[in-house]
């Protein structure tokens, strides 16, 4: 009994808001038109057509969100649990496991929830407000994925995390955290330059929610993180 009792105060002490999260994105997904689980969405066209109302209900619509209702305004929330696909639900929880679970233990629980749900919404809100005569429908928790990123950098820079290079043929190779994350952040930044107003990812979303992230760990925890030995931080292989 005292050896499961510990297991389970061992457990607790892990990074619950980051399990959560996950959690909820996939149950959002599985439940919902993308995942092709559900047959009461049906098939075909009635499929294509209800997920394109559902992406517009949950989702943020850039030229609904500042018209003034109230319901729009709440979409960037909503949207942070929808995914389009399995591959855009899979990489971005890839990367909110491997970057949340420390971020989360360094802000504490409540605090690294707000951080996560207001830096998210901040990160939809400026993409749409950049785009705001488009009406493409934005869904996906990059934007505040790209914040925990951003805050990890500033808090972890000389944990080390394993991830794979294209250029390297592919590789798993470790490499201090400030060099994963900068070099991912000069990749987004790139892309979002180039990048229309059209469908595709939301280069934009991603290169606030990091800055916004950053900046905010900066002034709010850089000052008293202690001086900590480099820790692995996990792997990662996709993008959010």
């Amino acid at each position: 009994m005292i050896v499961k009792w510990r297991a389970v105060r061992e457990a607790a002490r892990g990074p619950v808001v980051t399990y959560a999260l996950i959690a909820g994105c996939c149950v959002a997904f599985l439940t919902s038109p993308a995942s092709g689980l559900n047959p009461s969405f049906g098939t075909g066209e009635r499929l294509l057509a209800t997920g394109t109302a559902y992406f517009r209900h949950w989702g943020v619509v850039p030229d609904e969100l500042f018209s003034g209702a109230a319901r729009p305004l709440l979409t960037p929330l909503t949207a942070l649990f929808v995914h389009g696909s399995w591959l855009h639900l899979l990489g971005n929880m890839l990367f909110l496991y491997v970057f949340g679970a420390m971020t989360e233990e360094r802000m504490g629980r409540p605090a690294f929830f707000v951080f996560y749900l207001c830096t998210g919404y901040v990160a939809l809100a400026a993409y749409a407000a950049a785009n705001a005569s488009s009406d493409q429908t934005l869904v996906g928790a990059s934007g505040a994925i790209s914040a925990a990123l951003g805050a990890f950098l500033c808090l972890f820079p000389r944990a080390r995390v394993t991830s794979l290079f294209p250029f390297l043929l592919f590789l798993p190779l470790r490499f201090p955290a400030w060099i994963v994350l900068l070099f991912w952040f000069g990749l987004q930044w790139l892309a979002a330059h180039r990048a229309g107003s059209g469908p595709g990812v939301a280069y934009l979303a991603h290169v606030v929610g990091f800055s916004v992230g950053f900046c905010y760990a900066w002034a709010r925890y850089r000052r008293t993180t202690r001086v900590r030995r480099p820790v692995t931080a996990g792997e990662g292989d996709s993008q959010p």
